[in-house]
């Protein structure tokens, strides 16, 4: 049996990664082929092409990336039908899974087609979840309220659960991180993650940046990590080159979650990463700065309360939210500071973070198997 999966940025491609996985443990004659980063590659995957071409997000910052970006899909859709796979699986990304699957299709080649990771339509586009049955057979969401949202548009649609709960992101070293990186004890370690695409770390890591040397210089016995990734790790190590800050920059998965073990505070780009620190049980706040004109769209479109998932899931607000305008090195400074001082922010996450961890089911089967399961079952019929 042969899947052809489809991971277009890196939170796609570690939640890709992890299904590989918990398939091939199950099933290892499975053979894996399509277009995945690099927790992929680490899993098996040889793909056909380098994801970090779609690292980019917003209107503004996409238009110049189009003709790539429509070449890249045209390869995809040729590949598939060389390799002729027994299930068509997208993951995330549905900007760029969606023209995929849409002229897979209308190619008629009777291959089945699922995504997994549910278009946010409850936050903006609602009319989405009323099309996208024409284009896949199957969605898999990750939150429980999501399913609702498609069912009624004749779209299977079944929950597996948050991806962030299986991650070894609680399994952190704290002390193996310490003396890797030669950080003593007396240091009071932040992580600073600005963001897995380029356009992110354009934005936000001269703000992130500024703030750590704003908090360096009020407090010395402060230490920084920045943990990246392979799509942006280079401009990252480029922004950060000759800075006189106390910075290590780390690049591995398993020294991400240590980094997180061993921190007492962290500032996020607003994303998956905020959920994992909330899993880790790390206290932070969330930045997030697009275009103007991205920024107009997003207040224009947008019908949600929040942007931060653990404030979404909780329905209140305990991670503060420094978006546009407020996204500036003063006010991130000032919540850090609060934060390490244990303020009432640090009592609000700590409770807070038990409660999103027992609300996304941590301890029953995890997500990847979840997936595993439906989509083997799928492949079998």
């Amino acid at each position: 049996m042969k899947i052809y999966v489809i991971a277009g940025e890196p939170s796609g491609d570690l939640l890709g990664s992890r299904f590989m996985r918990a398939m091939q443990k199950k099933h290892p004659e499975v053979v894996f082929v399509g277009v995945g980063g690099e927790s992929m590659e680490n899993a098996g995957l040889n793909s056909l092409f380098d994801i970090s071409d779609l690292a980019v997000m917003g209107l503004a910052e996409v238009v110049p990336s189009i003709p790539k970006i429509l070449g890249l899909i045209k390869k995809t859709v040729a590949d598939i039908e060389v390799q002729k796979p027994d299930v068509i699986l997208t993951i995330d990304s549905w900007s760029f899974g969606a023209r995929i699957q849409k002229i897979i299709r209308q190619k008629k080649l009777g291959i089945p087609q699922v995504h997994y990771v549910a278009p946010q339509v409850w936050a903006w586009k609602k009319k989405r979840a009323k099309t996208m049955y024409k284009y896949i057979d199957l969605l898999l969401t990750l939150l429980p309220q999501e399913p609702k949202y498609f069912t009624p548009y004749y779209l299977k649609a079944e929950c597996v659960g948050h991806p962030v709960i299986e991650s070894q992101v609680v399994n952190g070293d704290a002390e193996a991180f310490r003396k890797k990186y030669h950080i003593t004890e007396n240091k009071t370690i932040i992580s600073v993650l600005p963001g897995s695409r380029h356009n992110e770390v354009a934005a936000l890591l001269p703000i992130f940046l500024e703030s750590v040397r704003q908090l360096w210089e009020r407090n010395p016995n402060l230490h920084f990590v920045i943990p990246t990734v392979k799509t942006v790790a280079e401009r990252v190590k480029k922004m950060c080159l000759g800075l006189d800050l106390p910075l290590t920059l780390v690049e591995d998965e398993q020294g991400r979650y240590d980094a997180f073990k061993a921190s007492s505070a962290a500032i996020a780009a607003s994303g998956t990463v905020a959920l994992e620190l909330a899993i880790a049980g790390v206290p932070h706040i969330v930045g997030y700065k697009v275009s103007p004109l991205t920024g107009w769209l997003a207040k224009k479109f947008l019908h949600i309360q929040f942007v931060n998932l653990s404030n979404i899931i909780l329905g209140r607000e305990i991670i503060p939210e420094l978006l546009q305008e407020r996204c500036v090195a003063s006010n991130i400074s000032l919540y850090i500071e609060g934060l390490l001082s244990h303020d009432d922010w640090y009592d609000k996450q700590i409770d807070g973070f038990q409660k999103v961890r027992t609300l996304l089911g941590m301890g029953s089967q995890t997500p990847s198997e979840k997936a595993c399961d439906i989509i083997y079952r799928l492949m079998e019929k």
